[in-house]
């Protein structure tokens, strides 16, 4: 199981061909500006550095646009890099999901909040 983040524009509607009867039809779409999966292993080493409402449940939270979360992510990593070795031990013991490999997760999702502040937050779990 993981959790999937996008970061999304506003839908607008366009025009799609069927490719097989040649139909045309109007359809809601959105732009992707980004994207980026984990596992859910890191959920707990996510609560524990109060990253996980913002990341994982978002939606539950009242965050809705990027912007919203950039100060709680970064807020997150910095105490995360200022102890490590206490967050290590919420390494997932079948080595699927660790520190080492959320850190980074999380810096790139924050730079792509902040090229995108005001994008959508989707996720799904």
């Amino acid at each position: 199981m993981s959790l999937d983040v996008h970061l999304e524009g506003d839908e607008y509607e366009a025009l799609e061909t069927c490719p097989c009867c040649g139909e045309a039809r109007t359809v809601l779409t959105a732009n992707n500006n980004y994207w980026a999966n984990i596992t859910h292993n890191l959920g707990h080493m996510a609560k524990k550095a109060s990253l996980y409402e913002a990341v994982w449940r978002p939606d539950e939270n009242g965050y809705s646009k990027a912007g919203d979360i950039i100060a709680i992510l970064e807020t997150g990593i910095a105490d995360m890099k200022k102890r490590p070795e206490y967050y290590r031990q919420f390494d997932a013991v079948n080595g699927w999901g660790t520190y080492h490999d959320f850190v980074p997760w999380l810096e790139k999702y924050l730079v792509a909040c902040k090229e995108y502040p005001e994008a959508n937050i989707r996720v799904s779990r």
